[in-house]
């Protein structure tokens, strides 16, 4: 059974997650999913991308399957990890991608709605950066995406509390682009696709490439590289990780002892 929806309107592409008994999380099935369509409206040379929930969600996603990560042993949040092949698709889709948002926006889903473009935002819709819940380090590459849309102050709050930040806050520290009332959200945004849509699209192409390696110009030494992955395993390796998976599958709150 598909895990989303896809439709084609003008120039614009449209993927609707619709895994509602999963919260539409970032499985490997969905993100594959999602990747298909992305390569698809490329094929098709569509000039706009729309990522969305169902019209109405309460949750846009939460964001890992959590079901998916290991209980110890690895640090799963690796290159081949799947959401890092979905922001990379996001990144490099050779056309701007919207993201069209209602309702909660969790962990790597809020990584990858800030990949996106531009992001229009329904009042309802939060974004929560929640690893710190899980016992988890997030990677590299998510922290850059966090940095490069919102400033380090926010950045860090987000991070170390876990607390959602609402659509109003959202629009006021850059991290969206647009709060728009529910009943107007979808046809604001398919306007502002057109209007993405009727300007040069090779030119948008050259302008999202150039952006997107600019915004990733951030120079790390090798020293600094390994003592960061040097104290990503220390976490995956701790009992803190595990009692974080645990208590998520459990469904209650964990007990962390910094060990």
């Amino acid at each position: 059974m598909p895990l989303t929806r896809l439709d084609v309107r003008d120039a614009t592409g449209v993927v609707t997650l619709d895994h509602p008994a999963k919260r539409n999380a970032l499985s490997r099935a969905l993100v594959d999913e999602v990747i298909a369509a992305l390569d698809d409206f490329h094929r098709r040379r569509l000039r706009v991308a729309i990522l969305r929930a169902a019209p109405g969600a309460k949750v846009w996603s939460a964001g890992h399957d959590v079901d998916e990560l290991p209980e110890s042993g690895r640090d799963p949040l690796g290159w081949d990890d799947p959401l890092r092949e979905l922001i990379r698709a996001v990144e490099q889709f050779p056309a701007p991608v919207i993201a069209m948002v209602e309702g909660g926006v969790w962990g790597g889903a809020c990584e990858t709605v800030l990949a996106c473009d531009l992001v229009v935002a329904a009042p309802s819709a939060t974004f929560a950066i929640t690893p710190a819940r899980l016992g988890v380090p997030y990677n590299i590459g998510g922290m850059l995406t966090f940095l490069n849309a919102a400033n380090l102050r926010i950045a860090k709050e987000m991070a170390f509390t876990a607390r959602p930040v609402d659509a109003a806050r959202a629009e006021r520290v850059g991290l969206v682009n647009h709060v728009v009332a529910a009943d107007e959200l979808e046809a604001f945004t398919f306007a502002l696709a057109g209007d993405i849509a009727a300007n040069a699209p090779l030119s948008i192409a050259v302008m999202k490439e150039q952006l997107r390696i600019l915004a990733g110009a951030h120079p790390m030494s090798p020293q600094g590289f390994e003592r960061v992955q040097g104290l990503r395993r220390l976490v995956y390796d701790s009992r803190d990780y595990r009692e974080g998976i645990r208590a998520f599958k459990d469904k209650r709150a964990p007990r962390f002892t910094g060990e």
